[in-house]
């Protein structure tokens, strides 16, 4: 049984890789994590050039028209490099969910600006309960003549400090409950009057924000998809991103397995190398057992959906495996390294703290195992 990749899927693997490894080294992560801003416009300029922003995009809108599990090979090289910036954001939770819920005036408005990296999107979901369920919806969308007025909360949502345009969700219909029913999602520009953006402090150095709405208007043509139905949508998109998500970790956990037997090979203790030793030998196994293990319960789960086949089982699986592999392989990469595997200036700090941001970020391991679990029938 062939599990291997496309010989165009090599392609843009080794492409990406090659280019990250000269365009984003890690020096360039460390700068970015402690810039406001978190990218360079000139690496976002030349990722755009390459078409990445429209990969999964159709040619009619000036993407690529290649698919989800392409997009899932970029992300791993992505991933492998702590690629810093807005590319998650805008490419998976904005563009997608436009091709996924936009009339085609909105298609043909943003898709094209998305593909040519001329705008940041990002998806203002999450609120201070921090949950992916609908129940946590709250902030409210109110209809006024031709305009919706939105107010409340948004938190832990990526890149909204440096946003053209956030797609909330929200709460359009009273009495709904707090189910599915009435959950609409809009497209805002981001430097409307009433929006207050506050950056938060993070373990990763990726951009996080806080969002209020106050008394936000936003053009009833500005609606993406039908009022009230839209959380399915989210349900769709938040499939993707896990998924993506996913692909982005392995690639983190290769780079730090790389880096480990590398290290192992060349640090001489007692005369030989440590790479000789059995608890190393150990630790390297299980660490490769887990990358390869992640890659392909992840790459099962892009294909499904890819294809548009059911996957729920197949996400939540993914996603409760690969975000604690991830941990693990950086914690056994740390042991390897000994005390220069903790120091700053050293490259495994950054892989660690990226897998912890990554294991809560599109639910938690024991959240998905739950979801698992019902769809097991228990």
């Amino acid at each position: 049984m062939d599990l291997g990749f496309s010989e165009e899927q090599e392609m843009l693997r080794k492409t990406a890789r090659d280019f990250l490894e000269t365009e984003c080294p890690t020096s360039l992560v460390k700068e970015m994590a402690e810039d406001e801003q978190g990218y360079t416009s000139e690496l976002w300029g030349k990722m755009a050039e390459l078409g990445w922003m429209g990969l999964a995009l159709p040619e009619e809108h000036d993407g690529m028209g290649m698919s989800f599990l392409d997009l899932a090979v970029l992300l791993e090289e992505m991933g492998r490099a702590c690629l810093p910036g807005p590319f998650f954001s805008t490419v998976v939770l904005g563009g997608l969910t436009i091709l996924e819920a936009g009339n085609e005036e909105q298609k043909k408005e943003f898709l094209p600006k998305i593909a040519a990296g001329e705008a940041i999107l990002t998806m203002a979901l999450t609120e201070p309960s921090a949950s992916y369920d609908p129940a946590s919806i709250t902030v409210k969308a109110v209809p006024d003549k031709d305009d919706y007025v939105i107010s409340g909360t948004k938190l832990f949502v990526e890149n909204a400090h440096i946003a053209d345009y956030l797609i909330c969700v929200t709460r359009t219909k009273d009495g709904a409950g707090k189910g599915e029913d009435g959950i609409t999602l809009f497209l805002v520009d981001g430097k409307s009057p009433g929006i207050t953006t506050t950056l938060l402090k993070t373990i990763a150095g990726d951009k996080q924000c806080e969002i209020t709405f106050d008394n936000v208007r936003v053009p009833q043509k500005n609606m993406l998809g039908e009022r009230d139905k839209g959380w399915p949508v989210v349900a769709k998109i938040l499939q993707k991103a896990t998924v993506a998500k996913c692909a982005e970790m392995i690639g983190g956990a290769q780079a730090a397995l790389d880096m480990s037997v590398a290290y192992a090979k060349e640090r001489i203790q007692f005369g030989r190398p440590i790479g000789s030793f059995q608890a190393i030998q150990h630790h390297c196994a299980n660490m490769v057992t887990d990358v390869d293990g992640s890659r392909f319960i992840t790459y099962q789960a892009a294909w499904k959906v890819s294809e548009g086949l059911p996957a729920v089982m197949e996400v939540s699986m993914a996603k409760a495996w690969v975000s604690e592999a991830y941990r693990r392989v950086t914690q056994l990469g740390h042991q390897i390294h000994g005390g220069i595997g903790f120091c700053m200036d050293h490259d495994m700090p950054l892989y660690f703290k990226r897998a912890k941001a990554a294991e809560p970020t599109f639910g938690s391991a024991d959240w998905h195992r739950e979801i698992v679990a019902r769809e097991l029938g228990l």
